[in-house]
Order: structure tokens, then C-alpha cells, then sequence
């Protein structure tokens, strides 16, 4: 096959060299509700192509690579003698993978737990693409199942207004959970 960035020929859907020019992460960190902390391993616009395949079925492989270039090295540098809930957003199954279980099972070390279905979002409504105003009058119905963690890291896969983050966190606080931080891949603030 060949690599969807530079169209060499290679074993994978992104070669070993556009990996490492392309998808080497930069963090940063972004604060919402003031205190909480989101650390993001790209910005939007750096790799927006390669978000855009989440609704389709090259989506999974791609995730898994930005999965394994970001989020997996960073939770081998994080130490933790307690074990911590890796929480992916809303989980939910479409097109055949969940795009944020896929960010969240990265994560898994002897101390990091993914835990998988434990925060969806029972409201109905869509909300890739709308705006600040839509996301704010429409807000997320988190519903959360029991798991034994009690320190918790959220992920999800684009920070845009922070409103589903500190819905899932306010979600999350309120059944004596405490969140240590956020993890995104991508932050679309300019």
C-alpha cells in the first residue's frame, strides 16, 4: 500500500518517515473552568485531515497510529503508585470503532485502567461541526456507570469550547470522582 501522506510505498497506512516528520507531538496545555487542565498533542489544524477520517473506515487505522505516536508514550512517562480510570468521552460504537476508545486503551499501563462505556452521552443531539451557542443551549446527558477508580483522566479527541470536557468532568466530580486532568489529541483554538 502506500503512505496516504507522501504516497511511498510502505507496510502502513502512514510510513515510519511521515510519522516522525508529521505526528511527533508538541503538548500544550489549555485551562477550562479555570482549573482544569487539557493538554493536547497537536493543534487542529496540524493534523485535520487525518481527524476527518473518524467517520470513515480508514479512521480506525489512522487513530490507532496518532493513538501510539502521542497518547501511548506519554502514559509511559506518568507514574502513579494508585490505580487511575482512563475515562474516554461518550465511547459510543460508529462505523464500526470508537474513535475515543481507541485514544483511551493507549493509555493502558500497570496504573492507567481504561475504562470503556462509562460515560455516555444520552441526550440524542450531534455535535461535530455546531457552534459555541448550539453546544451551550443543547448541553450533553452524561450518564456514568460505577467503576472502582477513584481518580480519573478524561480523553476525548478535539478540544473546541471545553463544553463537553467540563460537562464530563462536572458529571464525574458529582459522583465523588476527581479528575487529575484532560487529554485531547487535537486543541482547534487559534
Amino acid at each position: 500500500m502506500r503512505c496516504l501522506l507522501c504516497e511511498s510505498w510502505s507496510l502502513s497506512r502512514i510510513c515510519r518517515s511521515c510519522r516522525e516528520e508529521h505526528l511527533a507531538p508538541s503538548l500544550h496545555t489549555r485551562k477550562i473552568v479555570g482549573k482544569l487542565s487539557v493538554h493536547s498533542f497537536y493543534r487542529y489544524d496540524e493534523i485535520e485531515p487525518l481527524l476527518l477520517t473518524k467517520h470513515t473506515d480508514i479512521g480506525c487505522h489512522l487513530y490507532k497510529i496518532m493513538a501510539s505516536a502521542s497518547f501511548a508514550p506519554y502514559a509511559a512517562s506518568l507514574e502513579s503508585e494508585a490505580p487511575v480510570a482512563v475515562v474516554a468521552v461518550d465511547d459510543h460504537v460508529r462505523h464500526g470503532y470508537s474513535h475515543t476508545a481507541i485514544l483511551a486503551r493507549a493509555m493502558k499501563t500497570d496504573t492507567l485502567i481504561p475504562r470503556h462505556a462509562v460515560l455516555r452521552d444520552r441526550s440524542g443531539h450531534r455535535y461535530s461541526g455546531q457552534d459555541f451557542q448550539y453546544r451551550l443551549t443543547h448541553p450533553r446527558a452524561f450518564e456514568l456507570k460505577p467503576f472502582p477508580e477513584k481518580s480519573v483522566i478524561l480523553v476525548d479527541d478535539i478540544l473546541t469550547t471545553g463544553l463537553t470536557l467540563t460537562q464530563a468532568a462536572e458529571t464525574l466530580e458529582m459522583a465523588g470522582k476527581e479528575v487529575l486532568f484532560c487529554l485531547t489529541l487535537a486543541d482547534a483554538e487559534r
